[in-house]
């Protein structure tokens, strides 16, 4: 297969659409006797597939049947969900533990790894040991929107194979940078993206968009400029797709893309709307963690169908940048110095549309935050006219 083709099939049987794609792409070819195969998903939190937001197991069972029957049968499920949810549970919720008895194939927790430091073109990373045991990695991201970086698919998604610490660290680092540079020491040999219901807005899911539609590819940068094609984006509304390929992880340039869809009828249109544009104006956000702050905007979301959002008295701060810092309302360990704060790291979505609801409803409360906020912001020498 050619660093500039991607293969495409659409329809409703995942698992065998998958196997066609890699015999098309003749993936058997590139593989050696005794390689140890490694297969990356997202299973950022334990979110079954129909909401969006992680990797359909009907895919990855595609792969493994591929594998095995062209006579590879080294091979593990690598992953480590966001911070804040545990991947056991992930493995079990999103279908994996049962893929993994029917196969043979083990599962690897990397929030339970060692990990090593690793110069990443001059960017120093601390990423997980397990990478150093793999000899043919697949990566297998969701093309979908994010809160934070407005699209996750190939290159984000190795971001699950860092331990926690320094995944908090990539959102003190801004996320695009180090997503970039992570690429240069991570590199996947395939790519097979699930493009069958990804949220067009969150990472975590919850509004589903349906297209039914499996891609393989080499090259993580064109595969990413052309998911931010797919959902409405232009390359450079994403950093880190530009920040990668200036660093040698590929080429996004579509015009010498050879897109082929193998079978299928092929349905894309931009999504007409996008919750975020809506809700996004109640949040000062600096420095979050993608748990966090998907927690957060799914409950805003919720807020805003029933009509209540409008009552927020004031902005929602949220982000590692605030630790010790005070102000009206935020969320989450890092505001807790806040005059109101929806305690946890991160709060679930549930509690924060819970405790959110009930303030709405306080005319009191409401009327304190207003002026903790204002004083707050006296204090910074900004005045409300």
């Amino acid at each position: 297969m050619k660093t500039n083709e991607i293969l495409k099939a659409y329809g409703p049987d995942y698992k065998n659409m998958t196997k066609r794609l890699l015999q098309a792409a003749d993936i058997a070819a590139e593989l050696s006797p005794g390689m140890h195969i490694g297969i990356k998903p997202n299973l950022m939190a334990p979110v079954p597939a129909k909401f969006g937001a992680t990797t359909h197991p009907e895919i990855v069972a595609g792969i493994i049947e591929y594998l095995h029957e062209h006579g590879f049968n080294d091979i593990a499920i690598y992953e480590g969900s966001w911070v804040g949810d545990v991947t056991s549970d992930a493995f079990e919720y999103c279908g994996f533990r049962q893929l993994s008895q029917e196969y043979g194939v083990p599962l690897f927790d990397a929030q339970k790894d060692t990990a090593h430091t690793a110069d990443c073109a001059g960017m120093e990373l601390t990423v997980c040991d397990c990478v150093k045991r793999i000899d043919y990695l697949i990566n297998v991201p969701v093309l979908k929107g994010h809160g934070q970086t407005k699209m996750s698919c190939a290159l984000k998604n190795l971001k699950g194979l860092l331990p926690n610490g320094e995944k908090r660290r990539f959102h003190a680092c801004g996320l695009h940078k180090p997503i970039a540079h992570l690429n240069t020491y991570l590199k996947p040999q395939l790519i097979v993206v699930d493009h069958i219901c990804g949220d067009p807005d969150l990472e975590d899911g919850g509004n589903p968009l349906v297209r039914n539609c499996v891609m393989v590819a080499k090259d993580p940068v064109l595969t990413d400029a052309y998911g931010a094609a797919l959902l409405g984006y232009e390359v450079s509304e994403i950093p880190y797709i530009a920040m990668a390929e200036d660093l040698g992880c590929g080429s996004s340039d579509l015009s010498k893309a050879q897109i082929k869809t193998l079978e299928g009828t092929e349905f894309e249109e931009v999504p007409a709307e996008r919750r975020l544009l809506s809700i996004r104006y109640a949040v000062e956000e600096v420095e979050s963690c993608s748990a966090c702050y998907g927690m957060l905007m799914g409950a805003l979301a919720r807020l805003k169908d029933e009509g209540l959002l409008e009552k927020l008295p004031c902005r929602i701060s949220i982000g590692q940048a605030n630790r010790g810092k005070t102000g009206a309302l935020g969320i989450g360990l890092c505001c807790a110095d806040f005059e109101r704060s929806i305690s946890g790291c991160p709060p679930k979505a549930d509690q924060i549309y819970e405790e959110l609801k009930a303030l709405l409803s306080d005319e009191e409360a409401c009327r304190q935050l207003t002026e903790a906020e204002a004083a707050a912001a006296k204090g910074q020498g900004i005045e409300f006219i």
